[in-house]
């Protein structure tokens, strides 16, 4: 885009914002005045971009063209900031996910933790529906079983593009029978806070308490923050856990 002479309004013409967003300006003009009423996701996105909106703003835009912000790009990297985050909990289970679920970062604490469920499969939510080991891990499987098809469902509809997600629900839709039928349910409801009860190798029984936070930086994340009543015997363990990770070195980047 060349370089403009000097304006009284900064940011981008009208005639600019049409030929970053790859559209023309008499539509984009029409999109401006309310004449054109049912833009599409990837016009809508192509305009966010040209535009360098936030993640909020971004939504914002999608909401008004009554658009689910399907399109939206998930982010893998996790940001410094997220990972200092974590290290404030150090006495509990602190872990990041992508839309699928799938384990990005991990503390020490959650390596330990999560590790029975890594013998066969190559990351948790896979084990649960696959492992039969899973079964014993999760006193209260049925729940978790639950709750994660319901989390996948909105995930897919956040993100339907996404194929990490595809992919792992046509392949647990295809091998987990459980799976099936959960997912038949047609349940929605995003993870927030849940209880667990664990029966882990390591330390024995847990009682933990699960919450969940979205990452607005990077939408599709979320931090997972796992503890246990202080003072209890599952506080207890939570701390050994951490103690055996750094002891075996184990560690979850």
């Amino acid at each position: 885009m060349p370089a403009a002479s000097s304006r009284r309004v900064p940011g981008l013409r009208r005639e600019e914002v049409a030929v970053l967003s790859g559209v023309s300006s008499d539509y984009y003009a029409r999109l401006e005045q309310g004449r054109e009423r049912t833009p599409s996701a990837p016009v809508v996105d192509a305009i966010c971009q040209a535009l360098q909106l936030t993640p909020d703003a971004r939504a914002h835009a999608f909401r008004l063209a009554k658009l689910a912000p399907n399109s939206a790009r998930t982010e893998e990297a996790v940001s410094p900031e997220l990972l200092q985050t974590m290290d404030a909990f150090p006495h509990a289970i602190a872990y990041v996910t992508n839309p699928a679920l799938r384990i990005l970062v991990a503390n020490p604490a959650a390596s330990a933790f999560i590790a029975p469920l890594l013998l066969q499969e190559s990351d948790v939510v896979p084990a649960i529906f696959l492992d039969p080991v899973a079964r014993d891990f999760y006193v209260n499987w049925e729940e978790v079983a639950k709750a994660s098809v319901s989390a996948l469902r909105l995930a897919q509809g956040f993100v339907p593009s996404h194929p990490e997600v595809s992919e792992l629900v046509a392949r647990l839709y295809r091998d987990s029978e459980p799976f099936r039928d959960q997912w038949d349910d047609q349940t929605v409801q995003g993870l927030t806070a849940t209880r667990t009860t664990i029966r882990h190798p390591d330390v024995g029984l847990l009682q933990l308490s699960h919450q969940i936070f979205d990452v607005r930086s990077a939408p599709g994340q979320q931090l997972t923050v796992v503890t246990a009543k202080p003072g209890s015997a599952s506080a207890d363990a939570l701390e050994l856990l951490g103690s055996l990770a750094a002891t075996r070195h184990q560690e979850w980047v």
